[in-house]
C-alpha cells in the first residue's frame, strides 16, 4: 500500500488512523515510513535486532487477535447467523474475508489442515450464512470477548486508542501483492472504536506476516502437514496431538508425513529435530521476518517500542482472564 504524501491527507493521519472504507490505515504524523527505499535494499539493511523488535512487536500483538479463535463469544455469534457449530465456525469467520471461496483457495491460504477437513466445511458453510453476515457476527464475537477479557476500565484506557492508532498507522507499511489473506482483510474498514480498531489492525499483521510465513515454507519444500509437525517439533506450538487432531489429519497421514522428514534428515528417530532440522525452522522464521519487517519498519523504532509495551500488557490482561486453553499448547 502507499504512504501517505499528499499534503490531503495529512490532518487524518495526524488523528492517528484513517478510517476511511477500504483503507487499513495511516501511520502518525512523523513516524518513519518506506518512502522510495527499494525492497531489496530494505532486506539487505535489516539488522538481526531490528528484526528482532519487529518479531516481538507482533508477538505482543497477536494474541490480542488469535483469541477470537478459542472465544466462545463466536461460536455463539457464527451460530446465530447459521453456521454450524465446530470447525466450520473457524474456516467461515476466518474466510469470509475473501468471499464465497471454494476449498481449494481456503487450503491453500490456511496452509496446515487437512483438504478432507475443509472440504467438509467449505462451501457449505456459504449456503447457510453469507460471508458479510459471517464478518458482521465475527465482529460482534470480538466486541464480546475484549470487553469480557479487558473489561471497561482497560477498554477505555487511552493507551489503548495509542496502541490502536500505532497498529493502525503499521499497517500502512504492509504490502498487498501475493498475500491474500492479508489483502481480502485489507480490504475492509477500520472499526471506529478502539478496541476493535485494534484488534482488526492485529489481524492485518497477522495475515500479512502468515501470508510471508507460507512463502517461506514453500521454499524451504514443507508442505502443510510437514510444516505443521516440524513446528510441533520445536515445542513452541502446539502438542503433537491437539495439532494432528485439531488440523484434520490422520495417525496414517501423519507417520507418513513423520517417515518423509525423516529420509530428507530434517527428524530423528525419536520424532525430534535434528540438527538440519533445527537449522531449516531457523531459516524458515529468519526469512518470515525479513518478509513481515516492513509494517515496523514503516512505523519506526520508538513506534514499534511503544506499541510492544501496550500490547505486552493487554496480553498479559486477557491471558490472565482466559483467553486460552493452556493445556493445547507445548512449553506451557
Amino acid at each position: 500500500m502507499v504512504v501517505p504524501t499528499s499534503p490531503r491527507l495529512l490532518p487524518t493521519v495526524a488523528r492517528g488512523y484513517d478510517k476511511r472504507p477500504g483503507r487499513p490505515g495511516r501511520a502518525k504524523a512523523g513516524i518513519g515510513c518506506l518512502g522510495a527505499v527499494p525492497r531489496a535494499r530494505l532486506l539487505a539493511s535489516m539488522s538481526d535486532m531490528e528484526l528482532l523488535a519487529s518479531r516481538r512487536c507482533y508477538q505482543a500483538l497477536n494474541s490480542l487477535h488469535s483469541l477470537i479463535y478459542f472465544a466462545p463469544e463466536a461460536e455463539q455469534e457464527f451460530t446465530a447467523v447459521g453456521l454450524r457449530p465446530g470447525r466450520m465456525c473457524y474456516f467461515a469467520g476466518r474466510a469470509a474475508a475473501m468471499g464465497a471461496v471454494g476449498p481449494g483457495t481456503v487450503t491453500a491460504t490456511f496452509y496446515n489442515f487437512s483438504p478432507g477437513l475443509v472440504a467438509a466445511h467449505i462451501p457449505r458453510a456459504w449456503g447457510l450464512a453469507s460471508p458479510a453476515e459471517v464478518l458482521g457476527a465475527r465482529l460482534r464475537a470480538v466486541d464480546s470477548a475484549l470487553h469480557r477479557l479487558l473489561g471497561e476500565e482497560v477498554l477505555a484506557d487511552p493507551e489503548l486508542a495509542e496502541a490502536a492508532a500505532l497498529a493502525v498507522g503499521a499497517t500502512s507499511g504492509c504490502t498487498a501483492a501475493g498475500r491474500p489473506l492479508y489483502a481480502a482483510h485489507a480490504d475492509h474498514p477500520v472499526p471506529d472504536q478502539p478496541h476493535l480498531a485494534l484488534w482488526h489492525a492485529a489481524t492485518l499483521l497477522r495475515e500479512h506476516r502468515g501470508d510471508g510465513h507460507l512463502a517461506a515454507l514453500d521454499v524451504a519444500e514443507l508442505d502443510g502437514l510437514e510444516a505443521l509437525i516440524t513446528h510441533t517439533a520445536t515445542g513452541k506450538g502446539f502438542t503433537a496431538e491437539f495439532a494432528r487432531a485439531n488440523r484434520g489429519w490422520s495417525q496414517e497421514q501423519w507417520d507418513a508425513a513423520v517417515d518423509r522428514l525423516r529420509d530428507r534428515g530434517l527428524l530423528d528417530g525419536s520424532g525430534e529435530l535434528t540438527e538440519r532440522g533445527h537449522e531449516l525452522r531457523r531459516e524458515v522464521e529468519q526469512t518470515t521476518d525479513r518478509l513481515a519487517h516492513a509494517p515496523y519498519e514503516h512505523l519506526g523504532d520508538e513506534g514499534v517500542e511503544r506499541l510492544t509495551a501496550i500490547g505486552k500488557r493487554l496480553t498479559r490482561t486477557v491471558l490472565v482472564n482466559g483467553a486460552f486453553p493452556g493445556e493445547i499448547f507445548a512449553g506451557r
